[in-house]
């Protein structure tokens, strides 16, 4: 069960699972519980999984103008303190794998290893495409409102089998991202869109890293992937076949898998 974490200036709703080593699961953009399939999957058991909701999603404190990236890492070091974890194994995904490779190359010492899922684009050659997108984005909510961008967004990335996936594990995914689109509009958007992480950041990443991705996700995430292994040459890579953006819900199985055989892995 969802349990409320009280940090120095926010409160933060996480679930707990499961014993062993400490897996931090950072909550991506818009659809707080998008991690619930993959943290609940039999190959992970092994591991005490943290799913974490970010500051203003579910029950979580409210999100605090202006939002940030490294603010979102901040909490997750907060949130590793008040569970009285030194170190613990990161994954992040989309919006998340930003926070998440901002927290392993600001604290290197507290991350065990590092899991991107298809990080945004912001990092590789599709940067200018991405940031247009994210700003015709912005423009619909402020002039058509977040209901309306919300739509179109949807549009844009969930597929039948996407919602079809995710509806049984998280029934109530359409009300609460209704409820917190607002949220991702006014606050991860733009934190995404004023976030850096260049060479230097990554030359701070210490730990084991794995990058994860589809193989139908198209040129934006496979220019992704390329950058975290030029970054990273000796990154665990997994291709989920037939597997495009929405992997952690729709090929959670696979994922899961590779994630538990990189966790378990010797340092």
């Amino acid at each position: 069960m969802a349990s409320v974490v009280r940090l120095d200036d926010t409160t933060l709703e996480v679930l707990d699972l499961g014993s062993g080593e400490p897996v931090l699961l950072i909550q991506t953009g818009l659809t707080a519980d998008e991690l619930l399939p993959v943290a609940r999957d039999p190959a992970v058991n092994g591991f005490r999984r943290l799913v974490q909701h970010r500051r203003g999603y579910a029950r979580s404190g409210p999100a605090v103008a202006p939002a940030s990236v490294a603010r979102d890492a901040a909490d997750c070091i907060a949130l590793l303190d008040a569970c009285g974890i030194a170190e613990a194994h990161v994954l992040g995904y989309s919006y998340s794998g930003a926070v998440a490779l901002d927290l392993a190359s600001m604290h290197p010492s507290r991350v065990t290893s590092l899991a991107v899922v298809e990080p945004p684009p912001l990092i590789a050659a599709y940067r200018d495409d991405f940031r247009a997108v994210n700003h015709a984005l912005l423009a619909l909510r402020r002039e058509a409102g977040v209901d309306a961008a919300l739509e179109i967004f949807w549009d844009m990335l969930s597929t039948p089998a996407w919602w079809a996936a995710l509806e049984p594990q998280v029934p109530d995914a359409r009300s609460q991202m209704r409820q917190d689109a607002a949220t991702f509009f006014d606050g991860d958007l733009p934190a995404l869109l004023a976030w850096e992480f260049g060479d230097e950041d990554a030359a701070r990443v210490s730990c084991p890293v794995l990058h994860v991705g589809g193989d139908a996700s198209g040129p934006w995430w496979a220019a992704v992937r390329e950058q975290v292994l030029a970054w990273f040459p000796d990154a665990a890579d997994l291709v989920v076949r037939d597997a495009d953006h929405g992997l952690m819900v729709t090929h959670s199985a696979e994922v899961a898998a590779g994630l538990a055989a990189f966790w378990g892995a010797p340092g």
